[in-house]
């Protein structure tokens, strides 16, 4: 599913009306019929119910006024609150305005409420706030700055009552590009969205603000979104499961590929283990992992179907690079190389790890300590040939971008957008909504998982299955992308089944062939 801007549905819709020739008025009247039958269907208003639409002069505006047509010719009592002067409201809006006070006479028990400022407020808030059911056609999409005034007192008004609300287009207060909260916001509790949904829809904390959502088809033709540079897209079954063709009748072992695991240290042989079994789950055929010598016989207890291999260790038992041209010659027989959990950071490590970046052919697959080490010389991954992919967690990417994990937190998309372009490297930045970014720009977001997955091995798991996709011949966006949907989905099962927390990494790598079964194949 593509996401948009707010000025690339804004495009759309004026390639529609001009270019087109499809009216305004119809995309309206389109967009407020589709919106009462979501309404209806969430919250099933009887005409026993009050409902308030509570409408700005705009465009928003207008779809609200359209719904409140369609509720009151099903008899349904609604008042609606104008937040302005009737004379200021214009164009399809208004056409949409003067339709409602037309059939107000036929309707006794609904009504036309002026509140252009506070003090009109302060005569109708308890009018207002005695409502059973909310629709908020306040604000749409192009809302860029804090809410203020008589808006922001009407939106408090209707978050203090808890009544269900139901959003149209966006919750009024929430930037559609950032999902970031412009001062207040209305607290949805379903969201009809028109054409496309927005980044703020998904984007944390949007995702909290918008509940429910569905897109609403309003008749925007197909190529009119083909004119945009659509970049955001959410993961979806549906693209990911023709990556899983059935397995051909004659496969062996040597058909799904062989894995290069460069992992582990003293006291973090679990995470080594994490991501070689994890990537044996997801159908790699020959996994093989490189540890220092010192820990070769903990990690051989951790793994029965992986092999290992001992390998040259520092002083502090972190590999070394007098171990490099070993590992380079067992990549010659690998078809990807997954380096990093529980590497460590020694001086000489990071050398090796640089080294690796340098002269290595295959996929690299690279996460944990392996992007710490590059923390420090992050432009070597701009020169590299082949395919990289970074999983860094926030405070990993803030090391290797040099800024704060605030920073990072703050404008997630924006960050990754940048890193994958400028590192050239195919980046997940994992979290919450996890994103897929690509150096040409593309985005994927993962609507699975859940904060159940906030423990220690996760990460170590998700580069074992990326790694092990990419092994498998997947390309390395396509291994990336799948490998954190499945991710999450495993995620998910897991907390369906243990509750909200107490699962484990070693409990995901259990359900990952199911969750293919169930959703992929």
């Amino acid at each position: 599913m593509f996401v948009v801007t707010a000025k690339q549905m804004q495009e759309m819709d004026r390639y529609t009306i001009e270019e087109f020739g499809i009216p305004g008025r119809v995309l309206m009247e389109n967009a407020g019929r589709g919106a009462v039958d979501f309404f209806i269907e969430q919250f099933g208003p009887t005409p026993d119910s009050r409902v308030a639409v509570v409408a700005g002069r705009g465009n928003n505006g207008g779809d609200g006024w359209v719904m409140a047509r369609y509720l009151m010719e099903k008899q349904i009592p609604v008042t609606i609150f104008l937040l302005s002067d009737r004379d200021r409201v214009a164009g399809d809006a208004k056409a949409n305005m003067d339709l409602v006070e037309k059939l107000l006479p036929y309707f006794p028990d609904c009504a036309v409420v002026e509140v252009p400022d506070a003090a009109a407020l302060d005569r109708e808030k308890t009018r207002l706030m005695h409502h059973d059911l909310f629709v908020d056609a306040i604000f749409g999409t192009g809302l860029n700055s804090d809410v203020r005034g008589v808006f922001k007192a009407v939106i408090q008004c209707i978050n203090q009552t808890k009544k269900p609300v139901f959003s149209v287009d966006i919750p009024s207060g929430l930037n559609a590009d950032t999902g970031a909260v412009c001062g207040v916001c209305i607290e949805a509790a379903a969201t009809a969205t028109f054409g496309f949904a927005k980044t703020g829809h998904l984007l944390y904390p949007g995702n909290e603000y918008t509940g429910q959502l569905r897109v609403i088809d309003i008749g925007i033709p197909g190529f009119a979104a083909g004119k945009q540079d659509l970049w955001f897209q959410v993961m979806e079954k549906q693209t990911i499961a023709p990556l899983f063709p059935a397995r051909a009748f004659n496969s062996h072992k040597g058909s799904y590929g062989h894995l290069l695991v460069l992992a582990g240290s003293p006291g973090k042989t679990g995470a080594a283990a994490l991501c070689a079994n994890a990537a044996k789950r997801i159908g790699t055929g020959l996994v093989t992992v490189g540890v220092p010598e010192r820990i070769n016989f903990v990690v051989e207890t951790l793994v029965v179907e992986p092999m290992t291999v001992p390998l040259p260790e520092t002083a502090s038992g972190t590999l070394s690079p007098d171990g490099l041209d070993r590992i380079l010659a067992m990549a010659e027989n690998g078809q990807a190389l997954a380096v990093g959990p529980g590497l460590g950071t020694d001086t000489d490590t990071q050398k090796m790890v640089t080294s690796l970046v340098e002269t290595c052919s295959l996929p690299l697959i690279m996460d944990a300590d392996a992007i710490n080490c590059l923390a420090g010389n992050p432009t070597v991954l701009s020169s590299r040939k082949f395919p990289t992919v970074l999983t860094p967690h926030p405070g990993e990417m803030a090391r290797l971008a040099g800024i704060t994990t605030a920073q990072v937190q703050a404008d997630r998309t924006g960050v990754a957008k940048k890193m994958a372009a400028e590192f050239n490297v195919i980046l997940v930045l994992k979290g919450a909504q996890t994103l897929v970014a690509l150096p040409d720009g593309r985005l994927f977001l993962c609507p699975a998982g859940n904060p159940g997955m906030a423990t220690g091995g996760m990460g170590d798991v998700l580069t074992g299955m990326i790694a092990g996709l990419a092994a498998q011949g997947f390309s390395s966006e396509n291994a990336a992308v799948a490998g954190v949907f499945i991710h999450g989905l495993c995620g998910d099962l897991l907390a369906d089944t243990f509750g909200g927390f107490g699962f484990l990494a070693g409990d995901m790598i259990r359900t990952i062939p199911e969750i293919i079964h169930r959703h992929l194949t």
